[in-house]
């Protein structure tokens, strides 16, 4: 009897010290996670007004945002990071949901930028910037991912999506930037994605450019 008292306190003493310590860690996650949002407002607060080149408005940046975090999405890929805004709110969510960016630049003076803008709003360990031609690597990727932005060259959209969807996980999201636009390769991009029949596709038109969202809906 005094030997199963004894494991029974011993038990309790255990999961009392398991409680501490994951009260803890829940502690000092959440004061790491309010930490980082903090800085990331404060960064984009700051340079609000300043982004160029070609980089997304801020309510773009939260329809982005939003649709991580709603889907709890992991594994994300960028196709023309600019100088890093679309990254950062795409990177931001991805913080929340314990996800990573790859994100591709052509061209060294945006990519550089890009990974100062990044760093500065304490988000580096969340993104993987990649300095190529997006043509040639989106076909080396493996994957999978649940979540792609495509805010490249136009006349390349379709062929972006050939290359990617095989690689997109059933119930993953595919967005694409610029849509209301019909230059370039817009509106065969968005025949192509509407007459795929595993792929549902709406168009977000809460900003003047457009956002595509296409879901995959199965195999």
């Amino acid at each position: 009897m005094q030997n199963l008292t004894a494991i029974k306190i011993m038990i309790i003493t255990v999961n009392a010290v398991v409680f501490v310590l994951a009260s803890r860690i829940t502690g000092e996650k959440l004061r790491e996670n309010k930490a980082l949002d903090e800085k990331v407002k404060k960064f984009l607060n700051d340079q609000k007004g300043k982004w160029s080149d070609w980089n997304i408005p801020a309510s773009d940046g939260k329809v982005l945002y939003n649709l991580i975090i709603r889907n709890n999405y992991k594994n994300a890929l960028e196709i023309g990071t600019s100088t890093g805004h679309s990254t950062i709110w795409i990177a931001w969510a991805l913080s929340k949901t314990g996800g990573k960016i790859i994100t591709i630049e052509i061209d060294a003076g945006r990519y550089n930028q890009a990974l100062e803008n990044i760093k500065t709003a304490g988000l580096e360990k969340y993104v993987d910037a990649r300095l190529a031609d997006a043509h040639e690597l989106v076909k080396q990727l493996q994957g999978p991912f649940d979540f792609v932005f495509l805010d490249a060259d136009k006349d390349w959209y379709t062929q972006y999506a050939k290359d990617i969807i095989a690689r997109l996980k059933v119930g993953g999201c595919f967005t694409a930037h610029n849509v209301l636009n019909w230059y370039g390769g817009i509106k065969d991009f968005l025949n192509y994605m509407r007459s795929q029949p595993n792929l549902r596709t709406t168009i977000d038109r809460s900003s003047s450019s457009g956002i595509s969202i296409s879901y995959k809906v199965s195999e």
